[in-house]
């Protein structure tokens, strides 16, 4: 069975970066990948998103800031945070998706265990 491992959260200091990791046991080929996270209280969200073919998709609130990124032959996907906010504290989850529909919870196949980032002001 395939699982999705998060790897590189931690506590920091709002303006820092964290690089999150998410490996994959197996292909990740043909597979759209994304990140989501979930605060306490608040429901799991979509933070981004990169296809098959590359193209990227980010939520409003941290476009700017996070970049996803793929490398398949290693099976691992990379949200690299930059500038760091209080409101990005969260379970950070990665995520396979079983089918394209504009990145909504549904369309999730597979999800990782999460890693856990805080911010602190």
């Amino acid at each position: 069975q395939v699982e999705l491992v998060e790897s590189g959260g931690g506590l920091v200091q709002a303006g820092e970066s964290l690089r999150l990791s998410c490996a994959s046991s197996g292909s990740i080929n043909g597979f759209d990948m994304g990140w989501y996270r979930q605060a306490p209280g608040k429901q799991r969200e979509f933070v981004a998103g990169i296809t098959a073919g590359s193209s990227r998709n980010y939520a409003a609130s941290v476009k700017g800031r996070f970049s996803i990124a793929r490398d398949n032959a290693k099976n691992t996907v990379i949200l690299q945070m930059h500038n760091l906010k209080p409101d990005d504290t969260a379970t950070y989850y990665c995520a396979a998706m079983a089918s394209q529909q504009n990145w909504i919870l549904a369309s999730v196949g597979l999800w990782g265990h999460g890693t856990q980032v805080t911010v602190s002001s």
